[in-house]
């Protein structure tokens, strides 16, 4: 990657990878949602030894990457959270039909 030779150019760049992003999140809730068809209970929606692997290995991955750790732990547990109360949400309406 060639360095960034303006702050328009950083913050242009920083969009396209945005939009990336969307699509990869995308792609990783309708694998959530597939997933909630095996789950049974709000334990394992949650899954909380799961979560702590997940946490694990994107720390290592992280710093393979070069990204700090803290910051990709960070991210991830607000991701894990949001895509826990969605599949809590899909849970609680399948109960309710």
């Amino acid at each position: 990657m060639s360095a960034p030779e303006s702050l328009a150019d950083v913050r242009s760049r920083i969009d396209d990878l945005d939009t990336h992003l969307v699509t990869l999140l995308a792609q990783r809730q309708r694998l959530v949602e597939a997933a909630a068809g095996f789950k049974r209970d709000e334990h394992a929606v949650r899954a909380p030894d799961r979560v702590e692997r997940v946490i694990a290995t994107v720390r290592a991955k992280a710093t393979t990457a070069g990204l700090d750790p803290a910051v990709a732990e960070a991210v991830w547990r607000s991701m894990i959270t949001a895509f826990i109360e969605l599949e809590l949400a899909r849970h609680r309406q399948a109960a309710e039909q």
